[in-house]
C-alpha cells in the first residue's frame, strides 16, 4: 500500500521503482481530521509529512505577533522538514483544514536512509531544500506583508487624529 502511494505522489516524482521500494519501508500512514491540529510550533519535531489528499495550513507566531498562516499544503505537498533537518522543535504548527490522508517518517529515519543508500538519500534532501527555500522565501513576503499593514494602520490613525 505505501509503495503505490509514493508513486502517486509528485515528490518522488523520477525516482525508480527500485528508490521507491528502498524508501517505503520508512513511512507509515496516517489520517487526521479537519481542524485537527498535526503538530505545534515549538512541539518535538519527529515527522516529515506527505499530503496524499488534504489541506494542511502551516501557521507561524512570531514571538511579539499574532499567528499568520505562512503555507497551505495540498496534496502532493510536504510539511514538517524541521524533523528532517534535525531540528529538536518544529518552527511552525501544522492544522488541516479538511480531513487528510498522510505518509510520515521520523526525521531521525532520512539519515539512516542517507548511510544505508546515500545517492536516495541525497535525491530527498535536494527535494526537501527545494521545499524549504520556496517555504522560507514565501514566509518572508507574509511578514512583510504583515508588516506594511501595521505600518499603513498607524500611519492612517495618526493622520485621522490630525
Amino acid at each position: 500500500m505505501i509503495l503505490e502511494l509514493l508513486k502517486e505522489l509528485s515528490f518522488f516524482e523520477g525516482l525508480s521503482k527500485d528508490d521507491l521500494e528502498h524508501l517505503s519501508p520508512f513511512f507509515s500512514y496516517q489520517s487526521f481530521k479537519a481542524g485537527q491540529i498535526i503538530f505545534c510550533q515549538d512541539g518535538f519535531a519527529e515527522y516529515l509529512y506527505l499530503v496524499i489528499v488534504g489541506i494542511v495550513n502551516i501557521k507561524f507566531k512570531p514571538d511579539d505577533g499574532p499567528p499568520m498562516k505562512v503555507a497551505q499544503i495540498n496534496s502532493g505537498g510536504v510539511f514538517g522538514w524541521s524533523a528532517a533537518m534535525g531540528n529538536v522543535t518544529y518552527t511552525s504548527g501544522a492544522e488541516c483544514v479538511e480531513d487528510c490522508n498522510t505518509l510520515k517518517m521520523r526525521g531521525s529515519d532520512i539519515r539512516k536512509l542517507r548511510e544505508k543508500y546515500p545517492d536516495l538519500g541525497q535525491a530527498i534532501l535536494d527535494r526537501l531544500a527545494s521545499v524549504i527555500s520556496e517555504r522560507w522565501q514565501n514566509r518572508q513576503s507574509k511578514v512583510i506583508s504583515l508588516l506594511s499593514q501595521v505600518v499603513n494602520s498607524t500611519e492612517e490613525a495618526e493622520k485621522s487624529k490630525e
